[in-house]
């Protein structure tokens, strides 16, 4: 009995364990696998040297040199997550976005924008949402964004993925072109490019940029090309790399066209350090609850199904063994001997004769008497009437 019950405590046992692995990988790494509500705010760093870049400055409008800085703020807005209803509510977050360009050396403020979108939790993707808005002149502007924006899916794949870009409020394919080394981590390399492409710009500020760069021309129209290098970590969608060759001409009816941006921007070394660094903790959490905990459950598990199975099978048949053996009955025809069987058993060394004083001891069922009173006498046989 006991060896049963340690058999089923180890075999229970062995069940839990094997549950346990599978919820592992069918419900805590899925989990894991989706940007999470809780995200802590990230800030990227990108740096131009030597751009060349348009500066307006109390409403002085110039073309200047130098070192630029963009930093990028990305918070998740748990607030308006939290107000998400119908299909976005439980597989959307919501991200506000800000980044502003400043000069190295003066500090001055370049540029900026603010954005709000809504980001798919598994692919990263940008998603409908009435909220979203993008605010780059002053003024809020309802826009549709979509593809990836500032994340790629967990388990990126080898193939293109659209990439939204804000200049010109769309998406266009970022091509996968090979895998890379970044600070130790093994990366995928998209590239998106863009060539002279028309921005829609509202006219006045058209006509504002012509008056100041372009005197005598009465129409233009301002392009912009940019080769964007993605460098991502393939497991986990985040970015470890980015670079943006960037250019805006203006280009006028009459005249030569002005450069307003000629900027090559990249991620610096402390960006690229820490989105590695974080790219390798989710990495590890990965693997850790996805793999190698399931791995190890499911084996300590089969052991003990295994010892319990084995335990119960050796407490069933010790019992089985034992009641055989008191089942067997004596055989019939070999009866155990009894005194009364025995035979005389007599001292031959002694060569004495039989009688009362020889060392023959008669067997314990003999009946006999004696002569002398003295000498109690044996109950009579059945039948028989006690004789003194």
């Amino acid at each position: 009995m006991k060896h049963r019950a340690t058999g089923a405590v180890l075999f229970g046992g062995g069940v839990l364990l094997l549950a346990l692995a599978a919820g592992l990988v069918f419900v805590v790494k899925p989990a894991m696998t989706k940007l999470p509500y809780d995200l802590e705010a990230s800030t990227s760093v990108a740096e131009a040297k030597g751009a060349t870049f348009l500066h307006i400055t109390n409403g002085a409008i110039a073309i200047r040199q130098g070192d630029l800085k963009s930093t990028v703020l990305v918070t998740p807005n748990r607030e308006q997550t939290a107000n998400l209803s119908g299909d976005l509510d439980g597989d959307t977050v919501v991200w506000t976005v800000g980044q502003t360009v400043n000069r190295t050396d003066t500090k001055e403020l370049v540029n900026a924008y603010g954005a709000m979108l809504a980001l798919d939790r598994v692919s990263g993707a940008a998603v409908k949402w009435d909220g979203q808005y993008l605010d780059d002149t002053g003024t809020r502007e309802k826009v549709s964004f979509a593809g990836q924006v500032y994340k790629f899916p967990f388990n990126t794949e080898k193939r293109s993925y659209d990439v939204f870009d804000r200049d010109l409020r769309k998406s266009l394919p970022a091509e996968f072109k090979g895998t890379e080394d970044v600070d130790g981590l093994e990366a995928y390399r998209f590239e998106q490019v863009i060539t002279d492409q028309q921005l829609n710009l509202a006219a006045d500020r058209v006509a504002l940029l012509l008056g100041a760069l372009a005197p005598g021309a009465t129409q233009g129209k301002m392009t912009y090309s940019n080769t964007r290098t993605l460098w991502i970590d393939p497991v986990t969608g985040s970015y470890v790399k980015v670079r943006e060759q960037q250019s805006k001409t203006l280009v006028p009816d009459v005249g030569t066209p002005v450069s307003l941006l000629n900027a090559d921007f990249v991620y610096n070394d402390a960006t690229v350090e820490a989105s590695v660094k974080r790219a390798n903790e989710s990495r590890s959490q990965l693997a850790i609850l996805g793999v190698y905990a399931p791995i190890g459950l499911a084996v300590l598990a089969l052991l003990l199904i295994v010892a319990g199975l084995l335990v119960t099978r050796r407490g069933g048949a010790a019992p089985a063994a034992e009641a055989r053996h008191r089942a067997d009955p004596v055989p019939a025809d070999d009866p155990a001997p009894t005194r009364v069987d025995q035979p005389a058993v007599r001292d031959d060394k002694s060569g004495r004769d039989g009688g009362l004083l020889a060392d023959e001891i008669p067997p314990a069922s003999t009946n006999w008497k004696s002569d002398d009173p003295t000498v109690p006498t044996q109950r009579p046989a059945p039948g028989e009437v006690e004789q003194r």
